[in-house]
């Protein structure tokens, strides 16, 4: 893996690199599909810990400055804490390989995109599933699309197979399908809010980026 610091890069991985995020503000976790979690310290620019995850991570989020949540190809959603060796106890099994994750801005809600053509919410503080979506038109179109919360948690997003983006109440219900008349029908493979407005943005396999005013 390398990631630039300035002219320095952090290399450890063996495996491609699915996600990487901040872990307080001197620390970053990456997952990889060389079946390990690292962190690393930015200051030292070194790698202090490596965790053995047992499976390839395709996504991960952070919910504080020493706990973050991975999600797998194995299908299993694991807990880690950088103060223990090895991840809580209390990992959850889904029915498909976990191909993103995404956390609700007050931290209580977890969102995860499965394999199996569901988006699966789980409720932190319970640590259970508490709402499913899906919809017989939304397939999930690889193992790493990303599907995303709304800034005000509300809505989330997640791309298809087809090229349609589709977007759920988070009480449940289908608010709408996004679609380009125009477009390729390739997959789409990420999705992303404005942090201010309901605008949408996607990305597809066809190497497009498509904006979605008033989404």
């Amino acid at each position: 893996m390398h990631r630039c610091i300035g002219a320095h890069t952090l290399t450890g991985h063996s495996g491609k690199v699915l996600a990487a995020k901040f872990l307080g503000s001197t620390f970053l976790v990456t997952g990889s599909h060389d079946r390990t979690l690292k962190i690393w310290d930015l200051k030292n620019r070194s790698c202090t810990e490596t965790k053995f995850a047992g499976s390839s991570c395709n996504d991960l989020v952070t919910t504080d400055s020493f706990s973050f949540i991975s999600g797998h190809v194995d299908k299993k959603i694991r807990f880690w804490d950088v103060r223990t060796a090895d991840c809580t106890a209390n990992d959850i099994a889904l029915l498909g390989k976990i191909t993103s994750l995404d956390l609700s801005k007050d931290g209580k809600f977890l969102l995860c995109c499965v394999r199996d053509d569901t988006i699966n919410l789980l409720d932190l503080r319970q640590n259970r599933i508490v709402r499913t979506f899906s919809n017989d038109h939304f397939k999930v179109g690889c193992d790493w699309s990303r599907v995303a919360f709304n800034p005000s948690s509300t809505r989330i997003a997640a791309g298809s197979a087809d090229g349609s983006v589709f977007i759920w109440n988070i009480n449940g219900s289908l608010e709408t399908t996004l679609k380009d008349p125009n477009g390729s029908g390739a997959a789409v493979t990420a999705v992303s809010w404005h942090p201010f407005s309901s605008t949408l943005a996607s990305v597809d396999r066809a190497k497009k980026c498509t904006i979605w005013s008033n989404a």
